[in-house]
């Protein structure tokens, strides 16, 4: 697990106050790790071309360039020229070397850096910009990103095109814009880069984590003598889709759950064995899941009952974010996971009466908004879904990058609720059952060895028996 950063500016500070390390070191070191990836990149890098900006990115590019310069042809091109004082000086160094600029941007590169515009960037790129990120994109080379590629904003946002990298290099610590939905197309491969100091030691504190595959946790069972009773009851509530259910369900047996009932007030025909069917709520439930295929009118008064005076571990998908009675749920259940992609979302903050917004929205700011409804409900976990999801809880949100497109496909969500409500139901808490459903989701995807266009929801679920 890594920490994220809104932005740097304090912890650069830091740098500077405490340590006694100057804009210049953190720079040479930003510079550094870029030559280094450099020079031991397998391909093609004869020709690098250097496309810097007019601050302190450009100045991190005219850096490298300078630390190139001999090795390998190097062309830096300055279209806004070098305006802020760490760019000025960095440019008296290399003339120094007797490496001038070009004047045009070449047709041609086995590698290209851009280090136009970094964490600072916010307004729109101009008519100039959006040309020049354009021919970069279209040019055939091993693209590089110094701290965050041109074009996206501190929000993760093209504004309104962005540089596509195949690795972004960014200086210091992670950064919040590379893990929007937006940002992944374009920011490639993710490494930071150390100023001068230990990352554990650059560093403090914050409230948003990258999740890796090493945080992974599977229910393993340990105990010889165990008995399905020792490993939960999960309930799933099947509506009007009742294929949904079935997909939800078989999900969570496979992912360790003991007993698996399907809750409706119809008979089910060809019902997988292993599942089972009730009409009423079981005495052993111990967690129910809800919403998948459910239908907007059903309304299980009995089922929502028992849940409140028992206060039964609950998940809420799908459907659950439409109805009305969701907000008794979410303000009385005390164990409460709910698993909205951005449709859901909204719609869900207009039935709490949080805000009306737009999916676009949504996406625009995605932890914004998981935020805003962490701090109405700050005992509900939320597993925002999208290229990479959000689980936020409490003022905390972890992000979780290992998506693939092998999970654009129906059922998906299905199976990504019964793997969080198996875990629920075998005693995790909701937030790690949360974090390591919604890792055992994405790594399901990471190891199918199909075409990523040809996964099912049943490719996924024959998937969990080799997640451990």
């Amino acid at each position: 697990m890594q920490k994220i950063f809104d932005h740097c500016y304090d912890l650069d500070r830091r740098c500077y106050e405490k340590f006694n390390l100057t804009e210049d070191i953190l720079m040479e070191h930003a510079a550094e790790a870029m030559n280094r990836y450099i020079r031991d990149y397998e391909g093609p890098k004869e020709r690098v071309l250097i496309v810097a900006g007019p601050g302190n990115n450009g100045a991190d590019g005219i850096t490298l360039a300078r630390l190139l310069h001999g090795d390998f042809d190097v062309s830096l091109y300055l279209p806004y020229g070098a305006k802020s004082a760490m760019a000025k000086l960095q440019y008296e160094r290399l003339c120094q070397l007797g490496l001038e600029p070009v004047s045009t941007l070449p047709a041609h590169a086995d590698l290209v850096v851009d280090a136009l515009f970094g964490a600072g960037f916010s307004k729109p790129l101009d008519t100039r910009g959006i040309d020049l990120v354009d021919a970069l994109n279209r040019m055939e080379a091993h693209k590089v990103a110094c701290d965050i590629p041109t074009g996206i904003n501190p929000e993760g946002n093209p504004n309104p095109i962005a540089f596509k990298a195949d690795v972004t290099i960014t200086m210091g610590a992670l950064k919040k814009a590379l893990f929007s939905d937006h940002a992944k197309p374009f920011v490639g491969e993710i490494e930071v880069a150390d100023l001068g100091v230990p990352r554990r030691v650059y560093e403090h504190h914050t409230d948003t984590f990258l999740l890796e595959e090493a945080d992974f946790n599977p229910p393993l069972r340990a105990n010889p003598a165990s008995h399905k009773g020792h490993f939960g009851h999960l309930c799933v509530v099947a509506g009007n889709k009742g294929g949904a259910a079935v997909l939800c369900g078989m999900a969570g047996l496979r992912f360790g759950a003991g007993l698996v009932t399907l809750v409706t007030d119809r008979h089910f025909e060809h019902l997988p064995y292993s599942l089972m069917q009730s009409g009423t709520l079981p005495d052993t439930t111990t967690t129910v899941a809800m919403g998948m295929g459910m239908g907007y009118e059903y309304d299980p008064i009995l089922i929502k009952s028992a849940i409140l005076e028992r206060d039964i571990p609950v998940l809420l998908d799908a459907d659950m974010c439409y109805v009305p009675w969701v907000e008794p749920l979410l303000a009385n259940c005390s164990k409460t996971v709910v698993t909205p992609h951005p449709k859901e979302f909204a719609m869900l903050l207009k039935t709490l009466g949080i805000d009306e917004v737009s999916i676009t929205d949504i996406q625009n700011d995605r932890f914004g908004w998981a935020r805003r409804f962490c701090e109405r409900y700050p005992d509900t976990v939320l597993v925002l879904k999208g290229a990479n999801t959000l689980v936020a809880s409490n003022g905390m949100v972890y992000v979780n990058p290992l998506g693939t497109p092998v999970l654009s496909q129906a059922g998906s969500g299905d199976i990504l609720s019964g793997l969080i409500a198996s875990l629920l139901a075998q005693g995790y808490t909701p937030l790690n059952a949360a974090i390591n459903g919604s890792l055992a989701h994405t790594l399901l995807a990471r190891r199918y060895e199909g075409a990523n266009f040809s996964a099912t929801a049943e490719d996924l679920i024959e998937g969990i028996r080799w997640l451990a």
